[in-house]
């Protein structure tokens, strides 16, 4: 089974690597890919360029064999929306591979709203991670699909939604750039390796602000 976990990465941190280790262990992974959105349809443009932000996730995932990144919205003209990926995905790696999209809760219950929500259930399953005692209200939309345990996941290659509680580090890229416009350290938020290369290229500095 392979994993997916997208957004801006502006920029990667512990977060986004504890929760993707955590499913990645829990559902056995063979494979779980980063992948940096170019354009975000419903936000801010990122700080970072695409190049520097390949680079944090690359030299992020790198101590883990199963993480891998994966260039293909950072390449793909215009806003980077999940159903195009995932389809793309599909086309490579064909249609017997299971496949797990992560996202948060928060996420989750706005997934309704997502360009061609139903088609992403034809083409991936969903993993919807949340922290110790917080629960998502059951809707009828999603509960016929409801996986219990992972062997269903793998039974099927789509359309199954699983939910697991994950180690929530309070940790997000917002406060990281907010405090680095403050002129504070970002140590032991992200890796030393990525706060090592912010520092070299001047990212996320006092007077840095969103699109400069």
């Amino acid at each position: 089974m392979i994993g997916l976990i997208g957004g801006t990465f502006d920029p990667i941190h512990l977060g986004h690597l504890r929760i993707a280790l955590e499913v990645a262990e829990r559902c056995q992974l063979d494979q779980l890919r980063f992948i940096p959105g170019h354009t975000p349809p419903h936000r801010a443009q990122p700080l970072a360029s695409p190049e520097q932000r390949w680079e944090m996730v690359q030299r992020a995932i790198a101590p883990e064999p199963r993480f891998v990144g994966d260039r293909r919205e950072l390449e793909r003209a215009g806003a980077s929306y999940t159903v195009d990926t995932l389809t793309s995905l599909r086309r490579e790696l064909g249609a017997d591979v299971p496949l797990l999209f992560i996202m948060g809760a928060d996420a989750f219950l706005g997934f309704q709203r997502w360009q061609r929500w139903q088609t992403i259930l034809e083409l991936t399953h969903l993993v919807v991670t949340q922290r110790p005692g917080y629960a998502v209200d059951e809707a009828d939309w999603y509960r016929p699909r409801l996986a219990a345990c992972v062997a269903e996941l793998r039974a099927e290659c789509a359309g199954r939604v699983l939910f697991t509680e994950v180690t929530q580090l309070d940790i997000s890229a917002t406060f990281i750039r907010e405090r680095g416009r403050a002129g504070g350290s970002l140590r032991y938020l992200l890796p030393e390796v990525v706060c090592d290369y912010i520092a070299d290229v001047g990212l996320y500095g006092p007077g840095r602000l969103a699109g400069s």
